[in-house]
C-alpha cells in the first residue's frame, strides 16, 4: 500500500468516540458482544427470544399497547358507540350546563368559593 495512505489528512485527530467491545445483556438472559461506544449495553428483546426468529407466539409488549387493544377490542364488541352528531350534541349540552351553572355576578362569585 502506497504510504500517503497511512498518513491520511482527512481524518482530524481525537474527535471520534473510543471504540469498545460492548456486551449486549437480553432480558431473557442471552449475551453477547458487540462493536460501540458504550462499554456495556441492556435490551428487551434479542434474536434468541423475539418470536420471529424462535416462531414462537409471544406479546412483546412495553408500554401496555396490547392491554390497550384488547380493551377496545372487548368495547368494541360489546356497545355500540354513539354517532359524531350525538357526541357532539351532548358535547354542546355539557357546555350548556357549565355556562348556567357559572355565577353570574362578582357576588355570586365570592359566595359560591367562601363556601369552599
Amino acid at each position: 500500500m502506497p504510504s500517503f495512505l497511512y498518513n491520511c489528512v482527512c481524518m482530524k485527530a481525537q474527535i471520534h468516540p473510543k471504540w469498545f467491545d460492548s456486551q449486549v445483556t437480553c432480558s431473557c438472559g442471552n449475551t453477547f458482544t458487540v462493536g460501540s461506544t458504550i462499554p456495556s449495553m441492556t435490551v428487551e428483546v434479542c434474536s434468541a427470544c423475539h418470536p420471529f426468529y424462535t416462531g414462537q407466539m409471544k406479546y412483546v409488549d412495553t408500554k401496555g399497547r396490547v392491554d390497550a387493544f384488547l380493551a377496545k377490542q372487548t368495547k368494541a364488541s360489546g356497545e355500540k358507540t354513539p354517532s359524531k352528531s350525538a357526541r357532539r350534541a351532548e358535547k354542546r349540552s355539557a357546555r350548556i350546563q357549565e355556562d348556567i351553572a357559572r355565577p353570574g355576578t362578582l357576588a355570586e362569585f365570592k359566595k359560591r368559593f367562601a363556601q369552599k
